[in-house]
């Protein structure tokens, strides 16, 4: 399946009967593109255990969260999480579903994936529009053994509002003073260079059409549309690659309280083998939906997903929670009206 087609709509197959066919429900999601993959691919698999299809909007988390507050979807998707006290405002219940990793994609001659390294600050200085070619001195430095254009960089980011842009932006501000004063850290924030794409996926094709290009992306779209992912180095001071094992480590002492939503960001944490721009993505429900029944179907798909789903979030280097943080998740969902448990 290819991850460009924007709107998942996964019916029943087969020559199932008229009457099986009217039972089969149609859960209705939008949101963050960041998981859009998994999403996809425990979509597929859990039409085949079920017969129940999900019809999932890869519009961006600033769109799920909106969708959601509006009651115009069962459940919304976001990267950034909701403090509490929106939480309490809008009526909704917040949960992570797994952990992922944004990656700078580039599009130089020569240069294949992971053998490019930059850190925070010059990524940061990059996008700020200081570090504009590719054979500048910081790049070289971190860089001696490559063969670096003296090409222009053509920075490319997010239009929409974006999940994947709050985790970048945070990372960015977190390691560059400069960043975090001038653009801070939002779902969409005032770029200041650049040409913006809409969706993980926009990004990835401006990125893979124009050479000299940098991006980033979450992790699953630029392995799977071939691209050359940098390596970074960490708060410890290691150059890392993005695998399973680097987003874990990120995520190695966070506590998922739920008392405050599971609001934990996972950026610039500290550990030799963490991943530095990695990030939880999330699912918000009202706690009194418009329509229990068809929360209640949203909700039996996500706990099948936590309970047969890790090994398919595992091949896309996807992290699943474990076990513990999962029975704190289904508990969580005690607060939605018509969740009896599945």
């Amino acid at each position: 399946m290819k991850f460009s087609r924007r709107v998942v709509l996964l019916a029943v197959a087969g020559l199932a009967s008229i009457g099986a066919s009217a039972m089969a429900a149609t859960i209705s999601g939008a949101g963050a593109t960041f998981p859009f993959p998994i999403y996809s691919k425990w979509s597929a698999a859990y039409r085949t255990a079920t017969g129940n299809a999900l019809n999932y909007q890869s519009i961006g988390s600033g769109g799920g969260i909106a969708q959601i507050r509006a009651k115009t979807v069962t459940f919304g998707a976001s990267d950034m999480p909701l403090p509490i006290a929106d939480l309490n405002r809008f009526g909704l219940v917040q949960f992570p579903t797994v952990i992922g990793g944004n990656v700078a994609v580039v599009n130089i001659p020569g240069i294949g994936p992971g053998q490019m390294v930059l850190d925070g600050p010059t990524l940061a200085n990059i996008y700020l529009g200081k570090v504009t070619k590719w054979s500048d001195p910081a790049i070289k430095t971190l860089n001696p053994s490559l063969t670096l254009p003296d090409t222009g960089i053509i920075v490319v980011h997010r239009s929409d509002g974006s999940g994947t842009t709050f985790i970048f932006a945070d990372y960015l501000a977190k390691v560059s003073p400069e960043w975090k004063e001038k653009v801070g850290a939002s779902t969409s924030v005032e770029w200041p260079v650049g040409i913006g794409a809409k969706g993980n996926e926009g990004v990835a094709g401006n990125v893979k059409q124009t050479r000299g290009a940098i991006g980033y992306v979450e992790f699953a779209y630029a392995k799977q549309n071939g691209m050359a992912h940098t390596r970074m180095i960490n708060r410890d001071g290691k150059a890392v690659n993005p695998v399973a094992a680097s987003f874990a480590a990120a995520a190695a002492n966070a506590s998922w309280d739920q008392a405050n939503g599971f609001n934990t960001i996972l950026t610039d944490q500290p550990g030799a083998e963490t991943w530095p721009i990695a990030g939880a993505t999330f699912i918000l429900v009202h706690k009194q939906p418009a329509n229990p029944a068809a929360t209640a179907e949203a909700l039996k798909f996500f706990d099948w997903a936590l309970k047969n789903g890790d090994q398919m979030a595992a091949e896309l280097d996807f992290v699943a929670f474990p076990e513990p943080v999962k029975q704190k998740i289904t508990a969580s969902w005690r607060q939605v009206q018509g969740w009896n448990g599945s």
